[in-house]
């Protein structure tokens, strides 16, 4: 999920605005290279209108916030006085364009700042020349230049025209502010769409209206990657309403255009009534034949076999167990689950004249013109996409079928188009965080030193992990043990897959932490401190080729924090409660967590407290964004602890609503979580995703210190958890 920012060829330009004013742009090649147009940042007009663009999707993680933060603070202007757009979709003038992977801040950090301070410079050097004086004397401050001399004072409008015609310096070697002097970065700011979010002003996807504008649903095959071999289409187009109704032939790649029925009617009502009538024969195809109990059997089948492949060999594991004084063995399992956005995916599109113009809640755009321009058979010169916010997406906006959906059948109507999906469409169409088996057995010496560790992986795929049902060789523990192997076995899947929230480290650090609490407890060892020993001195950890770094040094800060602040050390339970901690490092994010829990007689589970610490760098933007980034993450963990599971019956998705799959309650939510950064001296990393992983495991440690039982397949709700 990783994402490219603009390369080192890449830099500012600045140009008038017409009828006057200022333009900060980044530009590839060279200053008189006239192919690539300007991506503008920063807009300045005479009346002294400053606007900044955020150039990336706005998901909720709170980025139309933080870009505009940081240019402001090196443009010195008050946040009060500026405006803020949502960029459309243009990577040729904005780079790219992605809510994924928590990538945003480490990739754009210097960018925005170096926009935000050529500007000022710009600014400050037209009013120097304007009083014929040295730009010494000169200094930028709340939206004007000041002459410090004599009191002098032009404001940003005044200036903007002439900054405009002025050489724009080499954006490297600006001066950017000493961090002692950031007057927004560092503090807490309210979400620039919170007004409009609390009092139901149109900003999402679902509340798009063009002119002209048809409602359209579409049903596909329950049965993932089916085709369409009869539907009573002529009984639909008779229907109150309905413009027209008609087979979409579609193809085989599962993250593209499949085939379904379109319905398109002059309101969404009547199309979704219609659809209730509708009656399609199926040609389901051979993922008819896959289902979750048919994948657990396997699993625990080919476990027993020979591994497929040997991810990480390291030290001699068999001997290490042979020789270890004690041993645990523990199978875990994790089930499919869905990103069920509460906004269901919808697109609104227009396809006129050979050019498609898309209104969308899209993480990842660009791909989605790649997508459209393909299967349309136009030049992605032809598509449009304006980007709206996205009522939730945790990865499954980075895909476009519900795009090119609306696309098609826009093209077919020749009218605009919205698309939105049920909420049965939503979760039995998702392309689903994969489940996964893990084999483990473990070995500690005399000492209680974690010595050997082996996993045979059950994933899904065939000649290659399908996408998020991978794991990297080096996760943790690995380079930490010192005889450790990976092995992985795959079973054939006709399930569409791919990220969510944490991507591979929301299932893994279940998996791990709870093992690791495992040996801690065959090791007669305090959990925390086990933790500490298996991460030992402080240094950076890497695989033999340099990649994959791994800061132990940064895990233990964090980890030592969380048991401070927890009080750890000093804990005490009553019956029927306990204490688990966890950490995890993702999205180049180190975090540690505690849990406190409590479970009745009756097995009733209640989560009374969570601590967490993290290590994202330095400085953290927004405070008050990234406290409830965290505390968000945290309730999202739980939820997918709780009961969340999609089940795959016959090659199709057994729950349909909510009812089915139950997202967590605010009853469910823990009263408290605690959040504490340890802002150490490194670059500003992700957010949205790192304080997710370590919550699960957790909460499942603190229920087996709260009462013996040891938690090893997810959902919660598949354990009796009544006191051993």
């Amino acid at each position: 999920m990783s994402a490219p920012t603009l390369d080192r060829r890449q830099f500012l330009t600045v140009s008038a605005l017409a009828g006057g004013g200022l333009l900060v742009s980044f530009r590839s090649g060279s200053a008189t290279d006239d192919t690539f147009a300007p991506n503008a940042f920063i807009r300045i007009t005479p009346d002294g209108v400053v606007t900044l663009v955020s150039k990336n999707p706005e998901v909720g993680q709170g980025i139309k916030t933080t870009f505009p933060m940081i240019l402001a603070d090196e443009l010195e202007v008050d946040w009060k006085s500026i405006r803020i757009v949502q960029a459309d979709s243009e990577e040729a003038r904005y780079g790219r364009q992605v809510a994924g992977g928590s990538t945003a801040v480490p990739q754009n950090w210097d960018d925005q700042r170096r926009a935000g301070a050529v500007a000022r410079i710009l600014l400050v050097r037209a009013a120097a020349q304007t009083w014929g004086v040295p730009e010494s004397e000169c200094s930028a401050a709340s939206g004007a230049v000041v002459h410090r001399a004599t009191g002098h004072k032009l404001s940003y409008g005044d200036l903007a025209s002439k900054a405009a015609t002025l050489p724009t310096p080499d954006p490297a070697s600006v001066p950017l502010k000493d961090p002692k002097d950031y007057k927004l970065i560092g503090r807490a700011t309210p979400q620039v769409d919170n007004p409009s979010i609390v009092t139901g002003r149109p900003l999402f996807g679902i509340d798009v209206k063009v002119p002209g504008m048809l409602h359209a649903v579409y049903e596909k095959c329950p049965v993932f990657g089916g085709k369409v071999a009869g539907a009573n289409l002529d009984e639909l187009k008779a229907l109150p309403g309905v413009r027209d109704a008609f087979v979409v032939a579609g193809g085989s790649k599962l993250e593209g255009l499949l085939g379904g029925v379109a319905i398109v009617a002059d309101t969404w009502w009547n199309a979704q009534s219609a659809r209730k009538r509708l009656r399609v024969t199926w040609d389901e195809g051979p993922t008819a034949a896959q289902g979750s109990e048919l994948f657990a059997r396997r699993a625990v089948e080919l476990a027993a076999q020979p591994p497929a492949r040997t991810l990480r060999n390291d030290g001699d594991v068999d001997a290490a167990l042979a020789g270890a004084a004690k041993i645990v063995e523990a199978a875990y399992s994790y089930p499919f689950i869905s990103h069920a956005t509460l906004e269901p995916q919808n697109c609104t599109a227009h396809f006129k004249d050979g050019k498609a113009e898309i209104w969308a809640p899209t993480q990842l755009p660009q791909p989605g013109r790649q997508l459209v321009a393909s299967t349309l058979g136009i030049p992605e010169a032809d598509v449009t996409i304006h980007m709206t916010r996205i009522g939730g997406g945790f990865g499954r906006r980075l895909r476009s079928d519900w795009m090119v959906e609306a696309v098609w059948i826009s093209k077919v109507v020749g009218a605009p188009v919205k698309l939105l999906w049920t909420r049965e469409d939503d979760l039995r169409h998702d392309f689903y965080r994969p489940g996964g088996f893990h084999f483990l057995k473990g070995g500690v010496d005399s000492s209680g030193r974690l010595v050997a560790w082996r996993n045979r992986f059950v994933s899904y795929g065939e000649a290659d992990f399908v996408s998020s049902a991978g794991m990297n060789e080096a996760e943790f523990p690995a380079r930490f043990v010192p005889n450790y192997r990976l092995e992985a076995s795959l079973m054939p899947l006709g399930v569409p897959t791919g990220p969510l929230r944490a991507p591979g480290s929301n299932a893994l650090a279940f998996v791990f932490q709870s093992f690791i609490d495992e040996l801690a407890h065959a090791a007669g060892k305090d959990t925390v401190q086990f933790r500490r020993e298996l991460l030992g001195e402080p240094r950076l950890v890497t695989n033999p080729d340099g990649k994959s770094g791994y800061h132990a040094g940064r895990m233990r800060g964090v980890l030592d924090l969380v048991a401070e602040k927890s009080g750890w050390a000093t804990r005490k339970a009553a019956a029927g409660s306990g204490f688990g901690a966890a950490f995890h490092f993702s999205h180049a994010g180190y975090f540690a967590e505690v849990a406190q829990v409590s479970v009745d007689t009756r097995g009733r589970l209640k989560v009374d407290k969570v601590w967490v610490a993290g290590d994202v760098g330095r400085p953290i933007i927004n405070p008050s964004g990234a406290v409830n980034q965290v505390q968000g993450q945290v309730i999202d963990a739980l939820g997918e602890a709780l009961a969340q599971e999609i089940t795959i019956e016959a090659g199709r998705t057994a729950q349909s609503n909510f009812h089915e799959y139950l997202l967590p309650r605010i009853t469910d939510a823990p009263p408290e979580v605690e959040v504490h950064f340890l802002q150490s001296d490194n670059p500003p990393t992700g957010l949205g995703e790192p304080g997710l992983p370590p919550a699960i495991p957790a909460v499942c440690n603190a229920i087996f210190a709260a009462t013996g039982k040891r938690v090893r397949t997810l959902p919660l709700s598949k354990t009796d958890l009544r006191r051993a």
